[in-house]
């Protein structure tokens, strides 16, 4: 969300699929408001993981306003409305105040939701941003499949020339997403690491019984009326199975990998090689003039979000403007003038 009635601060929220906003946009967004009026903060991803739905992140955002000064009313009355309106009031009041807290201390918040995740707090430079994400492929599969993410990372630094190494900085954030595709394996080791049950722990107290609402692609079907697959309801002794299933994610991708073959798996591996294409690309013509188009290409995943149809849509958008960046690229970025003889 952004603020355009002259206030002193800009909001801004993704998707919880999204890495940080791509450099371009971001540069784009601090000018338009300037730097000291501009804040980035993942309310949908936060919300969820603190609260169980991502319907809160709308009071979580306001919330988040109001500790940043930009709402006229006090806390009382916005508390007092949620009250009033008497819909989820207690679940509202929550997402309000932990967008309040999220406000005032960022940090504390993403150490609480991601103690050692994906999504852990942004790096402060580059090689941070790149060491702390090979760890994390270690964890998703092994050694060998983080050393992937690092070469072509590597590859891409040892020729960049370009201001702040935004197209490095780039393919290390959205390399990195293609990576990591949420499959059955990923699911089970989140489920079933300790950060898990340690936040469970944090914040519930006494009795209380997991429920899992899953929509695996080899048993899921597609609702008619709204095209999203339907989800199962598991009881809490999916922990156990996630438990021995995470053990088996050295079977990603291989022949052997009983959830490999389906359509969505196949898709996932296939935007993988693509991209790796594609920067192999972007290498062998990169100069001055096509710098700000190759940054654009090697940020398109951040477009891909979703699942099923949605998915689906959101890829045949990058597509064509990946196919319009490469025209783009080819042009050199540069507008071409023509200039004649004046007439005698």
């Amino acid at each position: 969300m952004i603020n355009s009635h002259e206030s002193p601060t800009a909001e801004f929220t993704r998707n919880p699929d999204a890495e940080v906003p791509g450099a371009a946009m971001q540069e784009a967004l601090v000018e338009a408001v300037g730097s000291g009026r501009i804040h980035f903060i993942d309310a949908t991803r936060l919300a969820t993981r603190l609260l169980g739905d991502s319907i809160g992140s709308n009071l979580f955002m306001l919330g988040y306003a109001y500790q940043k000064g930009l709402v006229p009313v006090s806390a009382e009355a916005i508390e007092q409305a949620i009250g009033l309106n008497a819909v989820a009031v207690e679940s509202n009041r929550q997402a309000f105040l932990w967008g309040r807290r999220a406000a005032h201390d960022p940090a504390a918040v993403e150490r609480l939701v991601e103690p050692d995740g994906m999504n852990a707090p942004h790096c402060g430079s580059l090689d941070e941003l790149i060491n702390h994400r090979v760890g994390l492929l270690r964890d998703y599969q092994n050694p060998a499949y983080a050393e992937r993410y690092r070469a072509l990372v590597e590859r891409v630094r040892a020729v960049d020339q370009g201001p702040q190494q935004a197209l490095t900085t780039a393919v290390a954030r959205y390399y990195f997403k293609l990576l990591t595709y949420k499959d059955e394996y990923e699911v089970a080791r989140l489920y079933s690491d300790a950060a898990f049950l340690q936040q469970l722990e944090v914040q519930f107290e006494g009795d209380y019984r997991l429920q899992f609402h899953l929509a695996p692609s080899w048993l899921s079907r597609p609702d008619p009326r709204t095209g999203e697959p339907r989800k199962h309801r598991f009881g809490p002794w999916m922990l156990s199975a996630f438990g021995m299933l995470a053990k088996f994610r050295f079977l990603r991708g291989s022949l052997l990998d009983p959830f490999g073959h389906s359509a969505e798996r196949r898709l996932e591996r296939e935007l993988i090689a693509d991209y790796e294409a594609d920067i192999g690309h972007l290498l062998g013509v990169l100069n001055d003039g096509n710098y700000r188009a190759a940054v654009a290409i090697a940020e398109l995943p951040e477009q891909i979000r979703g699942y099923g149809h949605v998915k689906q849509r959101a890829l045949e958008q990058a597509g064509r403007e990946k196919r319009r960046l490469l025209a783009q690229l080819q042009a050199g970025d540069v507008q071409v003038l023509d200039l004649y003889e004046p007439a005698a």
